[in-house]
Parts: structure tokens; C-alpha cells; sequence
């Protein structure tokens, strides 16, 4: 599965910027112009270069994730021609990377006239709750009906939605309202905006690359009461690295700036953190591979991500551990170390896993 995720921002907060670091500028243009930026980027997993090094196989193949750069959304875009078509292209992601600036720069304008990213993120909020009230006032409404006629799963429903109408009315998101587990498919069905979890990415200038700014400990303080990721990121500076050629220059410049590693690595791994994803690993001399998973994947489910036949005619899982394998050097090494095991259909794949699947159909 290719996680998508969406980087919004207002105009001139840097994430077109940041899109571009992250795809050393191939970015792969949306099918309307001007509208979107699509790319594909492969996850960059140590484990999976170290493996392919003990293997030798012929193609190795590292798991990837979409990112679309959505334009600069501003104050209305849920009632402005186009405004809805942004709005909706978020809907399809599944995670929001919302990039604010954190940055002065005469030469950039900013559309509201200073440099404010909790103001900033306050107006997208507002955008994103304005359309899930809409799309929310519809449900009620459909419910509303069957309400009337007797139907009681439907009045319990509205007495949920209400009372997450007015969660959006104090201008809160989705993702903060304390619903219970047993309400998460109507919450799901509702198909909010806000619901979906957010990675903050402070946009600051060089300088400010590895301790952050004034700005970005203002934003630091105003998601305290949010589950989320945040990160700081010069994106500027990270987009002329990406541009390098030579590995060791890239690098070179990174520890320059007193970073260990580039944007995109610590954005995918606060991705993954954010909506609970892990990796495990196939292995033969014809292809070493990366897949994704959810945490919390039994081993069937996890087959089909590989094949949807393998799910269905599931025997039984070959595990071995990939930091076993590459330290022993082969499958036959781990089976006499003992640290090759059959699992069955109640196993829970685990990240690092290196999973062969035995399979009749």
C-alpha cells in the first residue's frame, strides 16, 4: 500500500519549497495545470540496502509514498471558485503535511501581512472545519429523517454528530473530538477533512535548521493539545541540497547545517509514526523488497499486500528477523541459529520482519 499524503500550507509558506527537496525537483505535474504536483518517492530504509548488499538479488525494490502538493489555500477557499477542488484533493490523502511559515523574507510577501504561522494554521483549520460542517449538516439532515420515522440506531447517531457539530462550531477539528471507539464507523462515514492526522512542518530559514525559531515554538505551543508530529525544516536550503549530484556532497552540505539528515527521511518517518505503519521485507535472488503494512497486521492480511491469492489460500509464514538475516548472512544460518520460525494465521507481522508465505490455491 502507498501512503498519499497532502502538503497544504497558505500562498508563500514554502511547500511547493519542500515539495521539491523532497523530490530533487521531479515532481510529476498534475493532470490539470497549475492545479496540483504529484510525485513518488521511495522510503529510504537502511535495513533494505543492507539486505539487498547480503542478497545480491536482481532488482531491489524499496517501498514509496505519494505526496500531492495542493496550492496555497487563503480566507474563503471553502466558498471561492476552485476552493472546493483543493478542498478535495485533501480528501483523498491520507495524511496532511501542512507547512507553515516560519520565516521572515522582505522579498516574500506574505498575503496577510506578517509573519504569523499560529494565525496561519488557525486559517486552514477554519477552511478544513468549514467544509466538514458542510459535509456533516448533510448527514444530520439524512439522518434527521430516518430519526423521525422511529429508527433508533439513527437518533443515537444524531445525538453523536450533534455534539460534534458543536465540537466544529468552537472551531476544533475532528481529530480532537473524544468520540468513542464504537462511533468510529459513523465518524469514518462522515468522510471528514479533519480528522485526518496532521505532521506540522515549521518552514524556517537556514540559520534556524536545527534549533527552530521564535515562530516555531510559537507553533510548538499551540499544538500541545494535538496528537501530531512536528518537525522543523529549512525547506529553502534542504531544495538547493537535493539539486546535488554527489551523495557526499549532500551530505556535506546537511552538516553544514548541523543536520544528520535530509526533510523527506524525517517526514516519512513522522508519517509512518502518525498513522501507525511499519515495514517488512521479501527476500530471493530475483527481487529483495520493501512493503508496508498497518500495525497490528495478522500475517494473512499482510500476504495480500504481496498477492491477494496468497491471503486466500494461506498455509502458513517463514519468519526471520532482517537484522538476524543480514548478520548471519542467509536463511539457512538463521535456521540453524534458530532464529527461523513458522507462524500461522494468528501472527502479527512485525516491523523488520522478513516474511515468505506458503500459500494453496
Amino acid at each position: 500500500m502507498a501512503l498519499q499524503c497532502g502538503i497544504v500550507g497558505i500562498a508563500g509558506s514554502g511547500k511547493t519549497t519542500l515539495f521539491n527537496s523532497l523530490s530533487r525537483g521531479k515532481g510529476v505535474s498534475g493532470q490539470m495545470p497549475g492545479r496540483i504536483n504529484l510525485g513518488q518517492f521511495d522510503v529510504p530504509d537502511p535495513r533494505l540496502e543492507a539486505l539487498a548488499k547480503v542478497v545480491n538479488p536482481q532488482k531491489v525494490v524499496p517501498t514509496t509514498v505519494n505526496i500531492i502538493d495542493i496550492p496555497g489555500l487563503m480566507k474563503g477557499a471553502s466558498k471561492i471558485k476552485g476552493g472546493n477542488q483543493f478542498l478535495s484533493d485533501i480528501r483523498q490523502t491520507d495524511a496532511i503535511i501542512h507547512v507553515l511559515r516560519c520565516f521572515d523574507d522582505d522579498t516574500v510577501p506574505h498575503m496577510e501581512g506578517s509573519v504569523n504561522p499560529v494565525r496561519d494554521k488557525e486559517i486552514i483549520d477554519l477552511e478544513l472545519v468549514t467544509r466538514d460542517m458542510e459535509s456533516l449538516e448533510k448527514k444530520i439532515d439524512r439522518l434527521s429523517k430516518l430519526a423521525a420515522v422511529g429508527d433508533k440506531d439513527a437518533k443515537k447517531s444524531m445525538e453523536v454528530l450533534k455534539a460534534l457539530m458543536d465540537h466544529f462550531e468552537d472551531g476544533l477539528p475532528a481529530r480532537t473530538f473524544p468520540f468513542q471507539e464504537a462511533d468510529r464507523t459513523l465518524i469514518d462515514d462522515c468522510f471528514l477533512l479533519t480528522i485526518k492526522p496532521v505532521i506540522y512542518v515549521c518552514n524556517v530559514d537556514e540559520a534556524a535548521a536545527r534549533e527552530g525559531n521564535h515562530y516555531s515554538d510559537a507553533v510548538k505551543k499551540s499544538v500541545e493539545g494535538e496528537t501530531c508530529e512536528m518537525l522543523i525544516v529549512a525547506a529553502l536550503a534542504e531544495s538547493e541540497i537535493a539539486t546535488l549530484e554527489s551523495e557526499d556532497d549532500r551530505m556535506a552540505f546537511l552538516q553544514d547545517l548541523g543536520l544528520e539528515e535530509p526533510a523527506v527521511d524525517k517526514l516519512i518517518r513522522a508519517a509512518y509514526k502518525t498513522l501507525r505503519l511499519q515495514t517488512f521485507f521479501t527476500e530471493g535472488p530475483k527481487e529483495v523488497r520493501a512493503w508496508t503494512i498497518r500495525e497490528g497486521t495478522l500475517a494473512p492480511r499482510a500476504a495480500s499486500v504481496i498477492h491477494s491469492d496468497m491471503e486466500r489460500g494461506f498455509i502458513r509464514a517463514e519468519v526471520m528477523r532482517v537484522e538476524d538475516f543480514i548478520a548471519l548472512g542467509s536463511e539457512h544460518a538463521c535456521k540453524q541459529a534458530g532464529k527461523f520460525r513458522i507462524e500461522g494465521k494468528t501472527y502479527t507481522v512485525q516491523d523488520g520482519d522478513i516474511f515468505h508465505v506458503r500459500f494453496n490455491v
